[in-house]
């Protein structure tokens, strides 16, 4: 049995903050932040990366500060933070979002107002 698949592991290192990392749904905001740092992060280290390979003449030093600077930007955005949550979803209760009506669909209505001007 490996480590991940171990529940004793996740049962000693308090496992719900762990495993909500990567697994609870990350709100709209977030996203969009989450994007927004990735674009900026990857690109600061492609210039830094570039500049300081063009320097020195050495592709292999590019190369290792790009990759870390992917690593760094991964460990960053891809696991749901709670900075990435402050904007939480509020779902309507099943009986509430009965009472409020369906939006139509725009292709619907076109038709009933082209068959109406046919007439």
């Amino acid at each position: 049995m490996s480590l991940i698949q171990d529940p004793i592991l996740f049962q000693t290192s308090s496992p719900s903050r762990f495993r909500d990392l990567f697994t609870s749904p990350m709100d709209w905001q977030g996203q969009k932040l989450a994007e927004l740092w990735m674009q900026v992060l990857l690109i600061v280290f492609a210039v830094v990366a570039f500049a300081t390979g063009y320097i020195t003449g050495s592709f292999r030093t590019m190369m290792l500060i790009y990759a870390g600077g992917v690593v760094f930007t991964s460990l960053v955005t891809v696991p749901n933070w709670p900075f990435f949550n402050r904007h939480p979803l509020k779902w309507l209760d099943p009986s509430e979002a009965e009472k409020h009506p369906k939006p139509q669909p725009a292709a619907v209505a076109s038709k009933d107002k082209k068959k109406s001007s046919k007439k």
